[in-house]
């Protein structure tokens, strides 16, 4: 199969693509425009690899999306390319309108001609996978139920906001105009190559080098948590096996609150670096909470497991020992990341955005 790879170079998309070039025989045609979070050596061997090629370009660009299509001619589509971080879209939304809502809106139209003038052999086996956030569910309260494929949407951010428009696009095209779609609803992911705003890697840094660990309110908000290896091999699953105009929820059934990630994260420092001024928790700062902070993010996984075959093969410990592993043998990488884009000052607080794709 040869696939057409949305923000193969973000977060999740590089995990996507390292599965499927370590673990698959699918092609991989990467379209990423590289922005701040994108990386190209979290591609790994892949850069290399005869069944990769990467494509600088932005999904909003109808004309290159309409190249890449006709000269590629994909199998399938899978679509991660999106802006991410909640606080960055709390200050300025006009680049999650642009890339979440009009990207989507580009790719769709450029993927349902592309697909109509395909032979029927190819035409029948066509899809596009979307893949998107349970941000786009709310805030679940401290007894709720998690959320599943059935729960009603009621996004908080606008953040959230751009990736619910961008999942109703994609289930309007399948039903207005027949395109094969699946739409795919994620939690938290942690891992490698994740860029250093975000949660686990900020307070793993900052913890690292003697730095305030802000955590907002009090540490009680909740989150389920997915080892982004994991995540990239169920969604590979739901391309090769998922049902055309289905939704999967993939989670882990690994909520923590913020105030434990963080202590698990200090913890893991200390066991393998321990710091002569004390325990890394010391370092832990309650700050002003931000606007629209939802409580609580789980996800009901039962339907993916059953329809893929999947389990989230990582528990939250063993995820989290890893990661810290990698960020301690990956300077090389984080160290200029850290210096050139906040210069020891622009940290932030501790944030829970996510990194569905970049």
């Amino acid at each position: 199969m040869r696939i057409l790879l949305t923000g193969g170079c973000g977060f999740i998309g590089s995990a996507v693509v390292r599965h499927l070039i370590r673990a698959t025989g699918h092609s991989v045609v990467n379209i990423d425009k590289m922005t701040y979070a994108a990386s190209p050596d979290a591609i790994e061997e892949a850069a290399t690899h005869p069944r990769y090629l990467h494509i600088k370009a932005d999904i909003a660009d109808h004309a290159a999306m309409r190249e890449a299509f006709a000269t590629h001619q994909p199998d399938a589509v899978m679509h991660l390319a999106a802006e991410t971080h909640v606080d960055r879209s709390i200050d300025g939304p006009g680049p999650f309108v642009h890339s979440n809502v009009v990207g989507t809106y580009t790719l769709l139209d450029v993927a349902r001609e592309y697909w109509a003038g395909l032979p029927a052999e190819r035409k029948a086996a066509f899809r596009l996978h979307h893949i998107s956030t349970d941000e786009v569910f709310g805030a679940l309260g401290p007894k709720d139920p998690p959320f599943n494929e059935e729960t009603p949407y009621d996004p908080r951010s606008p953040y959230s906001a751009s990736k619910a428009a961008s999942d109703h696009l994609v289930r309007a095209w399948h039903h207005t105009y027949g395109l094969p779609t699946i739409v795919s609803n994620t939690v938290n992911n942690y891992g490698f190559w994740h860029f250093p705003e975000k949660l686990i890697p900020l307070v793993l840094l900052n913890a690292l080098e003697g730095k305030e660990l802000p955590v907002y309110g009090d540490g009680s908000n909740m989150r389920d948590w997915l080892f982004v290896d994991d995540h990239a091999e169920a969604l590979v699953g739901v391309i090769e096996r998922g049902e055309i105009g289905a939704t999967y929820c993939i989670g882990a059934r690994q909520p923590r609150t913020n105030l434990q990630v963080v202590h698990a994260i200090c913890e893991g420092l200390d066991a393998r670096i321990p710091d002569p001024a004390g325990p890394r928790s010391r370092l832990i700062k309650f700050v002003t909470d931000r606007p629209g902070h939802d409580f609580r993010y789980e996800i009901d996984p039962s339907r993916a497991e059953a329809a893929l075959g999947w389990n989230a093969a990582n528990n939250f410990e063993t995820g989290v020992g890893k990661t810290i592993d990698w960020y301690l043998a990956h300077r090389d990488w984080w160290e200029p990341i850290r210096a050139a884009k906040y210069g020891g000052q622009r940290l932030g607080q501790v944030s829970v955005g996510k990194g569905a794709a970049a």
